[in-house]
């Protein structure tokens, strides 16, 4: 297995390029290498399969080329922001993704943001080296776009916490082995002032895990019912009851993982995009059509503007700081576009969008993915109606692009500083 690559903080962005393509040249398997030189990442995906990128996954992780500008304790190389670029250019070609997309956004996001040393020290490496995955712990049955108003309880138990309630939507739980959790720690004060931060381990009793098969016949989200689960403080970041400044952290890079292009972290969740919307019209012969045309360029145009300016939320990042209110930008223009890309491919598919040979249903059987027996564009279209809702609703993300970047005032709460017991909920 390969070890952590000779790249310090000192390296130039060329020594780094020299040194990641002599490992691309070791460590690659020559038949990705060799598609990835020909024709980028698609001829790569024709070439790998996921299993296949899992098992080979480690010895990626162990590089550091996963998360170059983290510190090394973590997994990473502590490089700068401009060789941290140049890596990544280097290593575009081969579509190198990076697993356990929840750990390295939300998970590390708040512990880099809010956490101290011990469990960062813990946590960080095996979700670098997607040992230990990761869910998120928030929505709940009455706690969604309101989700200050939670009620699951977490109560302290001498050096633990003993944590019972309901959450729901909860996306790839049944493939996670921790999840960060927002728990209500002092019902007596303001929601947003009684709740604290935990991180939950999910190979426990009293954990409860029932996966969700939706519209496009995938399994992504989960109800999660916690029964007296426990929680050692250790594994609590931040302040007790301070939970909600916290998870700010955590819910900025959420949406910076599904905002799209460039975004560093699930860069379409819902759907193939533009270069395969191009090759759709293609195929079909639409592309000699003007009016697709037009609607093809503008879709590509705008995917660019969003990966560029996804670029720069990443370039935040990578110099040290949390995904700040900006990475809502991508995550509303994401929602839209791409669910204009995927019914415009839904369209350009035809007859073959209406019609298609139906999967067997067998609703206890969580292993089969019954989307990869659609065609791909009708499984993204079906997918992409999520988007505008995971990562907070756009209508939420609207709000704080209002308050927080425009400078607007602050939408009225009449119950903001009214204790959580004492507010209604639904």
């Amino acid at each position: 297995m390969s070890t952590s690559l000779p790249i310090d903080a000192d390296a130039s962005a060329e020594e780094a390029r020299e040194i990641v393509r002599e490992w691309i040249e070791r460590a690659l398997p020559p038949t990705w290498r060799e598609a990835g030189d020909r024709g980028g990442p698609a001829a790569v995906r024709e070439v790998r399969t996921r299993a296949e990128y899992e098992a080979w996954y480690p010895v990626f992780a162990a590089t550091g080329l996963v998360v170059p500008t983290w510190p090394v304790a973590y997994g990473g190389l502590d490089v700068r922001v401009e060789v941290a670029r140049a890596i990544e250019a280097e290593l575009a070609p081969y579509h190198l993704g990076r697993l356990n997309p929840l750990g390295l956004n939300n998970t590390a996001s708040a512990l880099f943001a809010h956490g101290t040393e011990q469990p960062r020290l813990r946590f960080l490496p095996p979700i670098v080296r997607n040992e230990e995955r990761w869910c998120q712990l928030f929505s709940e049955p009455g706690a969604g776009s309101d989700l200050a108003s939670l009620g699951c309880r977490a109560e302290r138990d001498g050096d633990d916490w003993i944590v019972s309630g309901q959450k729901v939507w909860t996306t790839w739980a049944h493939r996670s082995e921790f999840g960060i959790l927002l728990a209500r720690t002092d019902p007596d004060r303001p929601k947003r002032r009684g709740i604290t931060y935990l991180l939950l381990d999910l190979r426990q009793p009293g954990v409860e895990i029932r996966p969700l098969r939706h519209i496009g016949g995938a399994v992504d989200f989960n109800e999660v019912y916690l029964d007296a689960a426990r929680v050692p403080d250790a594994h609590r970041v931040g302040a007790v009851d301070d939970g909600w400044r916290v998870a700010g952290a955590t819910l900025a890079g959420e949406r910076q993982m599904v905002a799209g292009a460039g975004s560093g972290g699930v860069d379409r969740i819902g759907g193939r995009g533009a270069e395969h919307l191009l090759s759709v019209a293609r195929s079909s012969g639409a592309n000699t059509d003007p009016r697709v045309r037009q609607r093809l360029v503008a879709i590509w145009a705008e995917e660019r503007i969003r990966g560029w300016t996804n670029d720069r939320v990443r370039a935040r990042v990578r110099a040290g700081h949390a995904p700040g209110p900006e990475s809502s930008i991508g995550k509303v223009h994401n929602a839209d576009l791409n669910l204009r890309t995927q019914l415009l491919a839904a369209e350009l598919l035809g007859a073959r969008a209406m019609a298609f040979a139906a999967p067997d249903f067998a609703p206890d059987d969580i292993g089969t993915d019954y989307a990869a027996a659609l065609p791909v564009e009708v499984a993204g279209m079906l997918r992409s109606r999520a988007n505008s809702i995971e990562g907070g609703t756009t209508e939420i993300n609207k709000t704080i692009l209002a308050e927080r970047v425009l400078g607007l005032p602050r939408e009225p709460d009449p119950y903001r500083d009214t204790n959580w017991r004492d507010t209604p909920r639904n």
